[in-house]
């Protein structure tokens, strides 16, 4: 079954481009009838194009690579070939640019490459771990089952930061509106109180005085200080991309009181769940080692699984590893032990990787539920400082008019 490019027009008259897979030109233009649409033109999905498509701007989003796996792990499991199921997976894709990657994986397959080397066709599409994954499971001989790891795992990253972000909505909109009402105040309402305070001439309070002083800087070089900030996060992120700097703020963030400790659990779940993943699907300590470092955002993880792999090398314990590193929570440290002790490593790590995604997960829906109530206490405090400073000459001047 080829793959090939149409350009079609819908019921609605609408000009749809697309792959679609099929065994001829004709029997394309025949499905896209059967999908109500009519082929304006149909030819051969050039390897040149299938290419370009898959790897230089070939992108697959989160969502969609979990649901990709998922599809694959179901057909695998089904018995068909792997070149069976991705035409399969190509063939209910909906996104013309999924499906072209897929057709060029599968091109590799056909053409005798082994399943994990035709991924790295598409290096934005399949990060390492995902190609790492499928290099284990075809060593193994359980590339069903070691894809329907994947996907469990790819799911549940892809849930957990969907809800992270579903609670960070409200918060956010919260402080940008909050924000947005503090600059109209001071850059329109305050200008306007102060002409009527220079009527008057009277000496104006401490605290009107400086809210007037902000409002001037505001109303006069507020273009300036937003170009500064634009360029100083901008300086800011090279700065922080720089091996010694990055290494630093990581070390530094993981000493925060609450951050620190989100941060670490969430980077040791990972660990365990790609570490248990890989070394379950047949991968060796080191290759699932390796794996692991290399979806880790934060250095003090990445150089915690060099050293565990240094350690292992020499004939070491594996706990005894995690433990010399204090990357890692004690908890996770004892699973490991127990695991070692019954011969189960790959079970415990699932585990403690099951228990510590669902600790992050609770940490995390309380920590972003005191930050509601926080972000308005601030914020009512500081349009309070404002009312209050426009208030204060307003009771002024009265006490003095009845005097």
């Amino acid at each position: 079954m080829a793959a090939f490019e149409y350009v079609a027009v819908d019921t609605g008259g609408k000009r749809m481009k697309g792959v679609i897979s099929a065994d001829s030109p004709r029997a394309a233009r025949r499905e896209l009838r059967l999908r109500e649409l009519m082929p304006v033109e149909v030819s051969p999905l050039s390897a040149k194009s299938s290419r370009g498509v898959a790897g230089a701007g070939g992108r697959i989003s989160e969502k969609d690579r979990a649901l990709l796996a998922r599809q694959l792990a179901v057909l695998l499991q089904s018995g068909l070939t792997v070149e069976q199921a991705l035409t399969a997976a190509a063939s209910d894709g909906t996104k013309p640019e999924t499906v072209a990657i897929l057709h060029r994986v599968r091109t590799e397959v056909t053409e005798g490459s082994r399943f994990a080397d035709a991924l790295s066709t598409a290096p934005r599409a399949f990060p390492p771990l995902f190609k790492s994954v499928v290099a284990a499971g075809e060593m193994s001989g359980r590339q069903g089952e070691v894809m329907e790891r994947l996907a469990v795992y790819l799911e549940n990253t892809w849930r957990l930061r969907q809800k992270v972000q579903s609670a960070l909505i409200y918060p956010a909109l919260l402080a940008a509106l909050a924000i947005g009402m503090v600059v109209a105040l001071m850059i329109l309402v305050v200008p306007r109180l102060v002409e009527q305070f220079d009527m008057f001439n009277a000496d104006l309070p401490w605290l009107t005085q400086q809210v007037i002083a902000f409002s001037n800087l505001l109303r006069n070089w507020g273009w300036l200080i937003a170009i500064g900030l634009f360029a100083g996060v901008i300086a800011l992120t090279q700065v922080v991309r720089t091996p010694a700097v990055r290494d630093k703020l990581d070390r530094f963030i993981l000493r925060v009181p609450i951050i620190g400790n989100l941060t670490r659990t969430v980077s040791a779940a990972r660990f365990a769940r790609i570490f248990a993943t890989l070394s379950s699907s047949g991968a060796t300590v080191l290759e699932s080692l390796q794996a692991a470092r290399g979806a880790m955002s934060n250095v003090v993880f990445r150089n915690a699984a060099d050293e565990i792999g240094a350690r292992v090398r020499e004939g070491g314990s594996f706990a005894a590893a995690l433990k010399a590193t204090g990357a890692f929570p004690p908890m996770m440290v004892h699973m490991v032990a127990s695991g070692e002790a019954g011969r189960d490593v790959p079970g415990m790590m699932t585990r403690a990787a099951e228990f510590l995604e669902e600790e992050f997960e609770t940490a995390t829906s309380t920590a972003l539920s005191l930050m509601e109530p926080i972000i308005i206490v601030f914020l009512g405090g500081l349009v309070g400082t404002i009312v209050l400073s426009i208030m204060l000459p307003i009771i002024q001047l009265n006490s003095l008019a009845l005097q």
